[in-house]
C-alpha cells in the first residue's frame, strides 16, 4: 500500500547476549549494533524518515509564521521533543501532567499540558511542575478549578499560565463565545494565574476522510476559536496564543488568521490509520513518511502458505479495524493470533519467508503502539545507531 522498502532481514547475532544487552541497556550502540541485534518484537525509528517529517513541518510552520508545540502524546520520549526544539519548536504538548513531568525530568520547556488538571493532589503536582519550569501552560475549562489553581499558586508563590480548552466539536472544553469570554475575564481578575490564550482541538476533525471535507469542517471548528479569541481580545483581555491543529489539518489550520499555533505529532512517525484520510494530492496521504515500524522474527512456519511472528497484541495497537502491514512486502497478509503472535497469509507473498526471518509492520496507530515499549531503537538502514528510552511510558495520570 505504500510503497516501502523490502524488509525481510536475515537474522543472526554476531555479539554475545550479553554483550548485546549490555549495549542495548547503556545505549551505547552508535555503530556497534545492527537491526540483526535487536531482540524482537521491537520497536524501530528510521531516523532519515523522522529526521525529514520534523523539517518538512518546521519548515511548513516557519513559512507560515506559526510557532509549532508538537504533542509529546506520540512519542512519549523527551530525546525527540528535545530533537524538535533544536529544529525550531516553540516546546512540547502533553496529553496528562505525568507526562509533562516526564518531559521537565527530561529538561523539557514550553509545556502545555492539555488535559485539565482537576483535583487537590494534581493540583499540587502542577505547582510544583511550574515552579520547576515557569513556562508551562495548563489548560481549564472550569471556574471552579481555576479558583483552586489561583489560591495553590498563591500558596507557593507562583503565577500559572493558563490556556482555556474551547469545545470545538468534542471532547472536553468549555463552549465558544460568551462563556468563554467571561472564563477569561475571571482569570484576569485573579492575582495568582493569567491567561496566556486558548486551546482549540478538534480531534473529530483530524481523520476526515478527503482532503477537501476536511478543509471545511476544520475551518468550521477553528472559525469559531479565532471569534471567541476576538471576542475576549474586545472585552479588554489580552488573548495572545490560540493553539490547535493536527497533523490531519496542519495545512489547513496554519491558513486561517488568528491560528497562532500548531500542535501536531503523528507526523514524526505516521501509520496506516493517516494513511488513509487522503492528501491534498489524492486519496493516499503522503505528506510525511513512515518512520515507525515494529520488527518481528518469524518464529513458525506451519505450512508453506502460513507463518507465524512473535509480534501479536502486545506489540501493535489494536483499536482500529485494520493489522499492521508489513512493509514492503507485496501480497502478504496479518491476522492477530493471540497476545504473543501474529499469522501471516503468504499466498501472494512476493518474496519467501522462512523460519528465522525478520518482518517489519507499519502500525495501525502510532501513539498506543509506542506506549508498549521501553526503549525505541534508532535505525540508519540497518544500523542501530541509538537506543532511546520511552520515559513517558504508560504516564496516563
Amino acid at each position: 500500500m505504500f510503497g516501502l522498502a523490502p524488509s525481510v532481514l536475515l537474522a543472526g547475532t554476531r555479539r554475545p547476549w550479553r554483550e548485546v544487552d549490555r549495549m542495548l541497556k547503556s545505549g551505547d550502540a552508535l555503530g556497534r549494533l545492527s537491526v540483526d541485534d535487536l531482540p524482537t518484537p521491537a520497536l524501530l525509528v528510521d531516523l532519515d524518515a523522522l529526521d525529514a517529517n520534523i523539517a518538512k513541518m518546521v519548515a511548513h510552520c516557519k513559512s507560515k509564521r506559526r510557532a509549532l508545540r508538537p504533542h509529546g502524546k506520540t512519542h512519549k520520549c523527551p530525546e525527540i521533543a528535545r530533537r524538535l526544539i533544536a529544529a525550531g519548536a516553540v516546546g512540547a504538548c502533553a496529553a496528562k501532567l505525568s507526562e509533562a513531568e516526564a518531559f521537565s525530568r527530561g529538561g523539557i520547556n514550553g509545556l502545555l499540558v492539555t488535559t485539565a488538571v482537576i483535583g487537590q493532589h494534581k493540583i499540587e503536582r502542577a505547582v510544583q511542575l511550574a515552579q520547576l519550569r515557569p513556562d508551562t501552560i495548563f489548560c481549564v475549562d472550569d471556574a471552579r478549578n481555576i479558583a483552586e489553581l489561583d489560591d495553590a499558586a498563591r500558596q507557593a508563590k507562583v503565577r500559572l499560565g493558563l490556556a482555556i480548552d474551547l469545545y470545538v466539536g468534542n471532547r472536553t472544553g468549555i463552549p465558544v463565545g460568551q462563556p468563554a469570554v467571561e472564563l477569561a475575564q475571571r482569570i484576569s481578575r485573579l492575582k495568582n494565574v493569567r491567561l496566556a490564550g486558548l486551546q482549540a482541538y478538534a480531534g473529530h476533525v483530524a481523520h476526515r476522510t478527503g482532503f477537501e471535507a476536511r478543509r471545511e469542517l476544520s475551518r468550521k471548528a477553528m472559525e469559531s476559536a479565532i471569534g471567541t479569541r476576538r471576542l475576549i481580545e474586545a472585552s479588554g483581555v489580552p488573548c495572545p496564543l490560540l493553539t490547535g491543529g493536527s497533523t490531519g489539518t496542519y495545512n489547513i489550520d496554519c491558513d486561517l488568521e488568528g491560528v497562532t499555533e500548531l500542535q501536531p505529532g503523528s507526523f514524526l512517525f505516521m501509520d496506516i490509520d493517516y494513511a488513509r484520510i487522503g492528501g491534498s494530492d489524492g486519496p493516499v496521504y503522503r505528506d510525511f513518511r513512515h518512520s515507525l515500524t515494529v520488527l518481528t522474527t518469524v518464529v513458525s512456519k506451519p505450512s508453506a502458505t502460513e507463518a507465524v511472528v512473535d509480534g501479536g497484541l502486545k506489540a501493535f495497537s489494536t483499536d482500529k479495524p485494520f493489522p499492521p502491514e508489513a512493509k514492503g512486502i507485496l501480497g502478504i497478509g496479518f491476522s492477530w493470533g493471540g497476545d504473543e503472535h501474529g499469522k501471516l497469509k503468504l499466498d501472494g507473498a512476493s518474496q519467501p519467508v522462512s523460519v528465522g526471518d525478520r518482518v517489519e509492520f507499519v502500525v495501525p496507530h502510532c501513539d498506543p503502539t509506542v506506549n508498549l515499549y521501553d526503549r525505541m531503537y534508532c535505525v540508519r538502514g540497518k544500523q542501530v545507531v541509538a537506543v532511546w528510552p520511552i520515559s513517558a511510558r504508560g504516564m496516563s495520570q
